[in-house]
């Protein structure tokens, strides 16, 4: 004979089960916590390990076993970092380029994408391919017959190879921001279009004002692009006058290795610093742009 539950029977076990689920729930929880905070660690761990050795003396550098951190520390490392190599020389060159670099890409890749948006004009989408299909070309094809052009332009050993050609568009961005684009109501334009306002004036006043995030995400990229590029100044640039950081860096190794290690690790914390700012400061917006630019279009 089989015997019937009783209610009081049937509520215990219910508050069993939804324990034992909110008990599971807990437990993995808890481990995709303990998973994130262990690699969180190693991620960071080379950053904490330069900016340590930022702080040590040269002894401490090349003691063995070495040491983790620093004792005593050593603050005046970075001051030196500044006086060893015209270091101040190097950063304004960067912050130069980076920032034509920035303005250039935004201007130049702004109205191609708004004419590949907005309007409706033959041969748009054939256009459209073919600028698409240059993403596919890589930097090394095209290094040699930019160094002849510019070279019979006499730039060489100038600023301009490294900031003039942002100014012509990039293929990537036109697709991003078009993208970006395409997701804002047209009816928004008509009703400008209404009160007899122009292209040029809707671009300014509604498109780009509704697009900051994607804007964001492109002078982001344009900017780490331009901040960390080591190729292209190595290529085009011999007065160290006219160094960038990156090239600054790899001349302070190449001329004193480990003899001047501290310094070269406090002038590269110097160089990281802007890139963690920016991107601190930025991060809603870089994150809500990619999101944007991936959803719509």
């Amino acid at each position: 004979m089989i015997s019937q539950p009783t209610p009081g029977s049937l509520e215990s076990k219910i508050t069993v089960r939804s324990n034992s689920a909110q008990v599971q729930r807990h437990l993995v929880s808890l481990l995709k916590h303990t998973v994130l905070i262990a690699l969180s660690v190693i991620f960071i761990l080379p950053l904490i390990w330069m900016i340590t050795t930022a702080l040590k003396t040269d002894q401490q550098v090349l003691a063995y076993p070495p040491s983790f951190l620093p004792n005593p520390v050593r603050w005046s490392n970075f001051p030196d970092a500044f006086t060893f190599v015209p270091f101040g020389t190097f950063l304004k060159n960067s912050a130069l380029v980076a920032v034509l670099t920035v303005f250039g890409t935004l201007v130049s890749c702004a109205l191609p994408a708004y004419a590949f948006a907005r309007f409706d004009w033959r041969g748009r989408d054939l256009l459209f391919g073919i600028m698409l299909a240059t993403i596919m070309l890589p930097f090394q094809v095209t290094m040699i017959p930019l160094y002849v052009t510019f070279s019979g332009m006499g730039w060489i050993n100038t600023l301009l190879p490294l900031t003039v050609p942002h100014f012509f568009g990039n293929a990537f961005f036109i697709f991003l921001l078009r993208q970006f684009f395409l997701g804002i109501p047209r009816e928004l334009s008509d009703s400008a279009v209404i009160d007899g306002a122009s292209d040029l004036r809707i671009l300014w006043s509604i498109i780009l004002p509704l697009s900051k995030p994607a804007l964001s995400v492109v002078a982001l990229f344009a900017f780490l692009g331009s901040w960390n590029d080591f190729l292209t100044p190595l290529i085009y640039l011999n007065d160290k006058d006219l160094f960038t950081i990156p090239l600054g860096l790899a001349l302070m190794r190449s001329s004193y290795g480990l003899s001047r290690f501290s310094l070269i690790m406090a002038a590269t914390s110097l160089f990281v610093i802007p890139v963690i700012v920016l991107f601190f400061f930025a991060q809603r917006t870089f994150i809500q742009g990619i999101t944007f630019t991936g959803l719509k279009g």
